[in-house]
């Protein structure tokens, strides 16, 4: 069964795939593996040049805020990028899946709805948290500005949309509460992959 793990930037996506790897789920972090597909698949690398030109990469590897300042004050070029990479961090996942031998496993991932992709998965989890307790947690964790977190924020969906088509919402402001949470969801999910009464 493959569930697929979302939420806004720093609603705590990492944090909550974490606990849910610490129950033996195997987590695909579908963020870390598009990067390593933009450095290492030459294919890809030659359209993301020819999209954002040369200066994507420095000897090899992302120039990533170059890519960032590029893509997220033009939604339109965001979408061509994202039109490039996904379908390619998509097979790599598919790949990935045949190689796992568990009831589910979780694809964590920051755009499900945004690019219409909800029906690739049996279930959906969607992690949030307030608006300013996300942006103050961006800005430590990247050292960002405020008004380039709200630019990312700004670029999907809110959770007032996305929580209405998810299956499970985890409110991520309390750790504890959190994980008891991903128990209760990982319980859920073993049930609804048919191995648990």
């Amino acid at each position: 069964m493959i569930v697929g793990l979302t939420g806004g930037i720093g609603s705590g996506k990492s944090t909550v795939a974490k606990m849910f790897a610490a129950l033996n789920v195997p987590v695909y972090n579908s963020d870390r593996e598009a990067k390593y597909l933009m450095v290492n698949s030459k294919p890809l690398r030659k359209e993301i040049q020819a999209l954002l030109g040369k200066e994507a990469y420095i000897k090899k590897k992302l120039n990533r805020k170059y890519i960032a300042s590029k893509v997220f004050a033009n939604p339109e070029l965001l979408a061509k990028l994202n039109a490039i990479v996904h379908p390619a961090v998509r097979e790599h996942f598919l790949a990935w899946v045949l190689k796992q031998n568990t009831p589910y496993v979780l694809q964590e991932t920051a755009v499900i709805f945004e690019n219409m992709s909800q029906d690739n998965y049996d279930a959906i989890v969607l992690v949030t948290a307030p608006e300013f307790t996300r942006i103050e947690r961006v800005i430590s964790r990247d050292e960002m500005t405020e008004e380039k977190v709200r630019e990312r924020i700004n670029n999907q969906m809110s959770d007032s949309e996305t929580t209405k088509l998810s299956d499970y919402v985890i409110v991520n402001l309390d750790l504890k509460e959190t994980s008891e949470k991903v128990k209760e969801i990982h319980k859920q999910l073993l049930k609804k992959a048919f191995l648990i009464d």
